[in-house]
């Protein structure tokens, strides 16, 4: 049996100094570095703070760094693919 839930929805997204948190409606967090999301890591706290959620919950955006994230991505440990491809 595989207990491992993709279908799972963003409630809350804060963040500290070196890492993007996020609560989700099945009451986990997630702690991802934002080196995993340069624009996010390069961004003043004031333009971190300008997010959406988007789908239901399913994902974030950011407007003003043109950053989208997918929670079945964070699950699975994905971070940005414009910098995993320069890293490859």
């Amino acid at each position: 049996m595989n207990s491992f839930n993709l279908d799972a929805a963003v409630v809350n997204v804060w963040f500290d100094d070196q890492n993007l948190w996020a609560s989700l409606h099945d009451g986990r967090q997630l702690s991802v570095p934002l080196a995993y999301f340069p624009r996010l890591l390069k961004a003043t706290p004031e333009q971190r703070k300008k997010f959406e959620l988007s789908g239901g919950g399913t994902g974030i955006h950011w407007d003003e760094l043109d950053e989208d994230i997918s929670v079945p991505g964070l699950l699975l440990g994905c971070g940005d693919a414009t910098y995993l491809r320069k890293t490859a």
